[in-house]
């Protein structure tokens, strides 16, 4: 055995013992009895603590020390060891077992102030979480920039002042787009019937093997905020049913099947090593935002969706399919990131983007967060917030400590914009397939050219690999120019 083969045997069980920890945070969100938060808190610290302690084992270094790598597999797998365990002996373990403790009972808490409309019993909550994740930043930084070492979990190799400039030039675009969509008159009208859960929850299933994922290997659960969980052979996912919308179910199924894909279509070489998983959140972004809207959203398969619609439903109100593509990417403001159009979703994440930053940089008290992001959201949506579940409590992230994560939602948009360009090129046939439901070819493509390699290569070079060209804004704009200038008129 070689200090490469004693290391990956070694790295094998951790990746195992992580699995099983997420799968902890799965059942929390699905199935866990309520009463139980408490207790998974003091679970989740005792599971972290044992892969901590795993993920700075002083062998680890002794066997970088000694590893030769063979081939690009080995030095892929030597980096991201390495990264992870230079992060990881910078943190204390007791930070890092409060750090799981407090958000798993955050989360619970989040949970019941978001139904409740409850800031009040969440701000100190939060208030800690900001605390924890300061410190443990601090630590990373050793001097630097807090955020950006806390971005390092999501992005590796990507600063906050390079994704500053990107989402600068992206907003000027989008509020130039918005500017010209709103002025062109009214939207749609809504849908204005009620759709019944077990019909959404059976079109769901159904969109899910449409797009690919393989129910031997994966399950679709209903929880509060949709999500994606787990890699290789045990990938889930999670939907959301609305009454009167049922758009929100479908695409966070679409969405959140994207995610799942990408898990289930790394090469099963990889399987419980470090490359067995995503590139990182704003590529696993790209794939979830190019399911759900450049192919889920387009002309072509909204047609499909349409008749599905109807034969699982009934007449519901729309007249055909050009009217259904337009109802589905009607262009209205709106308070929830999740249901926001293709036009406003960035616009949401740049909020939370500069928001958080100033949360970590100690800038803005968690005290003056709600204050902070009604000021904004009115600038930015010209809507004056309602109510907290509207506002600063409606998304999970940081109630989970997930601060640094928010961007690279928009970077995945930015990556999909990429993708979608050549993947168009590739596929000339591509509308005529999705008219007929099948995405075979979009997602196979998807799978060959990304989703495969697995954490194989660096973000920025995963999508230029699969793309043909380094990511920038420049794509994602002329798609959205185009699809709504078609859609208003201009």
């Amino acid at each position: 055995m070689t200090a490469y083969d004693d290391l990956m045997a070694f790295q094998r069980d951790t990746e195992a013992l992580g699995q099983i920890a997420g799968r902890l945070g799965w059942d929390q969100e699905t199935v866990m009895p309520r009463g139980a938060v408490e207790q998974r808190g003091e679970e989740m610290a005792a599971i972290e603590g044992v892969l901590h302690a795993r993920r700075t084992d002083p062998r680890i270094g002794e066997w970088l020390a000694g590893a030769e790598p063979t081939d690009d597999v080995a030095r892929a797998n030597l980096r991201e060891i390495r990264r992870s365990y230079d992060r990881n002996t910078k943190v204390p373990a007791a930070l890092a077992s409060e750090l799981a403790r407090t958000t798993s009972v955050a989360q619970g808490i989040w949970a019941e102030a978001r139904a409740a409309d409850d800031w009040a019993t969440f701000a100190p909550v939060l208030a800690n979480v900001v605390r924890l994740r300061r410190e443990e930043g601090a630590a990373l930084a050793d001097g630097g920039d807090t955020y950006n070492a806390l971005l390092q979990d999501y992005e590796p190799g990507a600063t906050a002042a390079e994704i500053e400039a990107m989402f600068a030039e992206l907003r000027t675009g989008l509020v130039a787009l918005r500017e010209r969509v709103l002025g062109a008159g009214d939207p749609p009208a809504k849908l204005d019937r009620a759709f019944d859960d077990a019909g959404q929850m059976a079109l769901s299933a159904e969109l899910a093997k449409t797009f690919g994922y393989h129910m031997l290997h994966g399950r679709i659960d209903k929880a509060v905020h949709p999500f994606s969980s787990g890699s290789g052979l045990d990938v889930r996912i999670t939907t959301r049913t609305v009454p009167h919308d049922p758009f929100n179910c479908f695409y966070s199924t679409i969405h959140e099947v994207g995610h799942a894909a990408y898990e289930q279509g790394v090469d099963r070489a990889y399987l419980l090593t470090p490359l067995g998983r995503g590139a990182s959140m704003g590529v696993h972004e790209s794939q979830s935002r190019i399911y759900e809207n450049q192919i889920g959203r387009s002309r072509a398969f909204t047609g499909y969706l349409y008749n599905r619609m109807i034969a699982t439903f009934g007449d519901f109100g729309v007249t055909d399919e050009e009217a259904f593509y337009r109802t589905v990417n009607a262009v209205r403001p709106g308070y929830i990131r999740t249901e926001a159009d293709e036009v406003h979703y960035n616009l949401h994440i740049l909020m939370r983007f500069d928001l958080e930053r100033a949360l970590m940089a100690g800038d803005l008290a968690v005290a003056d967060l709600p204050g902070a992001w009604d000021e904004r959201f009115e600038a930015d949506f010209g809507v004056a917030v309602d109510r907290p579940s509207h506002g600063c409590l409606q998304d999970v992230h940081w109630s989970v400590g997930l601060f640094g994560y928010f961007p690279t939602y928009t970077l995945g948009n930015v990556y999909a914009g990429c993708l979608h360009e050549a993947l168009r090129r590739d596929l000339p046939d591509l509308d005529a397939e999705l008219a007929e439901g099948h995405t075979a070819g979009a997602t196979g493509w998807l799978r060959d050219n990304l989703q495969r390699h697995g954490a194989l290569y660096e973000p920025q070079e995963t999508i230029a690999r699969a793309s043909g060209q380094e990511p920038s804004v420049a794509p994602l704009l002329a798609y959205l120019d185009a699809k709504f200038g078609d859609l208003y008129g201009d």
